[in-house]
């Protein structure tokens, strides 16, 4: 590590002569290996990007020039190399190294990412931006081949392509891999582009992006191969100069071909080809299994997990593949999730019925409310935060209409190592305010199958939300049974208090509520929300008490609210929820208990309101 401990900031790496660029290169990437292999986090997609890191930071003037990484999730050579090594086993953990890039975590960070496919337009302000100031400065947009199948990109190469004097420069990072396996028709393009006759010739035509008198000969014999290749470069058609396909590990290609680039004027789009995991045998072998990892052994690998509790995606998973055997209506969609939301067995079982469409949650939400108008019944599956991308969609072409298309939200509430840009804290919100839409909250792994069979037999649109992680270790019926809509349970009768659980918040408001002698209820439903039993539960006990894994504004609470001032009764009530901030990654139980989301803090809260003073109506949001 003689080389890499040197370079503390981009400044000193572009001291280096360019001979020690590669050898930095291997170094880089064992220290990733042996880092990655202690804390956990993305490896694959990191591996895959060192020489291109080395490279764009050697030929860019950075800070001052801007490299905006789609996702981000592939950035930890980019964190080393600007400061970061040292903090590297922090990494994912509370109060250490995000996972993505964050502008409060260094100046380098220039644009915070996580959700993917929003480089392009953010890059492109930054040259704009540059523009208007009259600032000569770069900006770099790096997105991945599975980003680019994604609508934001499209916007924004289209709004790019016309500014003709803006210093932007777009870096298609083909891996052939997004997280899950690559699909769609410009993968398909790209893939035609790769293995064409003359793509030798393209890739070296990389190189020749010359200065002088040999220029027009370039330009000709680049339209020339790039014709040989493909009839026509569709990001031309966008008003780009594309250069490329080139080496991405290869280094003696790379920084020529960038230090070219940079001396050109206008929306520049260059394409290099990347492999991920590159330089670790097994993530290469198996690079969907090494893009997140826990901790492991380098010389084992990855091994098979222990077996434990079933997680809630897997609950998902095996009521999809069951739902589909007693209806061949079922149509399973996910926007580029087969892994994370657990469609693999239903992919494998019923591939005629399984749709991947890349990472377009717009586009899954409206395509599966198409399916719908025609008689079949769409399962989307997807990511609590992922659907905030969708919301328009989930509004005007589902809902207005009444569609039914059943939604089944993962990663709802506190995610851990992924941080705030992955928790799904506000669906209970965003979903609740909308008509037709009925909104279930799974508080242990049966509850969670029960409700995704009501929510499939519902004639309209309906939403489960679910945890990340394993239950709580219920036992799950074989049966596909539904609970009545709107309609929860007492699950321990006490006296004084009233607590109102929703979903993951009802085991620890169970114990709660045995500690200090209150009553707990499951409420099941957030919309509609069981009237009946708030009424029922306000004319027994003196105070109320919400909880919930979701914001408190506008959520579960604040429906629970809304029905007490509706029927005109008034009654001391506290809410609690996630605060109005953004939680920051770390361990999923100790950010809960960090809110007073577990037993311990909720009984406290409890015992501070209304066992120690004049009860007022009071909302968790500190």
């Amino acid at each position: 590590m003689k080389l890499l401990e040197t370079i503390n900031s981009p400044a000193e790496l572009r001291k280096l002569p360019r001979t020690q660029l590669t050898p930095l290169a291997q170094e880089l990437r064992h220290f990733l290996l042996d880092s990655v292999s202690k804390t956990g986090g993305h490896l694959s997609s990191n591996l895959g990007t060192v020489e291109l890191t080395i490279a764009l930071h050697y030929v860019f003037n950075t800070p001052h020039d801007r490299i905006v990484w789609d996702v981000g999730h592939q950035t930890y050579s980019h964190k080393i190399l600007t400061g970061r090594r040292d903090q590297m086993h922090t990494l994912r953990q509370f109060g250490g190294v995000s996972g993505f890039p964050r502008r409060v975590e260094s100046e380098y960070d220039t644009f915070g990412t996580a959700h993917s496919s929003t480089s392009i337009s953010a890059a492109l302000g930054m040259a704009q931006a540059a523009k208007i100031k009259g600032e000569q400065r770069h900006a770099i947009a790096v997105i991945g081949d599975g980003s680019m199948t994604a609508g934001m990109a499209f916007e924004a190469l289209n709004n790019a392509g016309v500014q003709e004097d803006v210093n932007l420069l777009v870096v298609l990072n083909d891996n052939d891999m997004s997280i899950s396996p690559p699909v769609g028709a410009l993968n398909r393009y790209l893939a035609r582009l790769m293995s064409g006759q003359f793509y030798a010739a393209a890739k070296n035509v990389g190189k020749s992006v010359l200065p002088g008198p040999v220029l027009e000969l370039a330009k000709r014999f680049e339209e020339h191969a790039k014709g040989m290749v493909v009839p026509a470069t569709m990001f031309e058609e966008f008003g780009f100069n594309y250069i490329g396909p080139i080496d991405g590990h290869d280094l003696e290609s790379l920084i020529p071909t960038l230090e070219n680039i940079k001396k050109l004027k206008g929306p520049q789009f260059l394409h290099v080809v990347t492999k991920k995991g590159q330089g670790y045998k097994l993530a290469e072998a198996e690079p969907i299994l090494y893009h997140g990892t826990g901790k492991f052994n380098p010389t084992e690998g990855i091994q098979p997990a222990k077996v434990g509790k079933i997680t809630y995606t897997e609950v998902f998973g095996n009521w999809l593949c069951d739902m589909a055997a007693a209806d061949k209506r079922l149509v399973g969609i996910t926007p580029a999730m087969r892994e994370g939301s657990g469609m693999v067995g239903f992919e494998q079982k019923y591939p005629d019925r399984y749709f991947d469409v890349g990472i377009a949650e717009q586009h899954s939400v409206t395509f599966g409310a198409g399916l719908a108008t025609e008689g079949l019944k769409p399962v989307v599956a997807i990511y609590s935060t992922f659907l905030q991308r969708a919301y328009d969609q989930l509004i005007h072409d589902v809902a207005l209409q009444n569609l039914d298309v059943t939604f089944a939200l993962d990663r709802a509430g506190l995610v851990g190592a992924d941080g705030a840009t992955h928790a799904g804290n506000y669906d209970i919100s965003y979903l609740r305010c909308i008509p037709n839409m009925v909104v279930m909250a799974a508080s242990d792994e049966n509850e969670c199958r029960q409700m995704l069979t009501t929510a499939y037999r519902y004639e309209g649109p309906a939403a489960v939300r679910y945890p990340r992680g394993a239950g709580i270790g219920a036992e799950i019926l074989k049966e596909l049974t539904s609970i009545e809509i709107g309609k929860g349970e007492i699950k321990r009768e006490g006296k004084g208090v009233a607590i109102l659980a929703f979903g993951s918040m009802v085991a620890p408001s169970v114990a709660a509520g045995a500690e200090l002698g209150a009553t707990v209820a499951n409420m099941r439903f957030v919309k509609p929300l069981d009237v009946e039993l708030v009424k029922r539960l306000a004319a027994d006990h003196d105070y109320f008490v919400t909880v919930e894994e979701g914001c408190v504004m506008g959520g579960a609470g604040a429906a629970v609210a809304e029905a007490l001032a509706a029927e005109g009764i008034v009654k001391p009530i506290m809410m609690l929820g996630l605060p109005d901030k953004f939680i920051d990654h770390g361990d999923p139980s100790a950010l809960l208990a960090g809110v007073g989301l577990d037993a311990k803090g909720i009984a406290a809260s409890i015992r501070q309101r209304f066992m120690a003073g004049e009860p007022r109506l009071v909302v968790n949001n500190t």
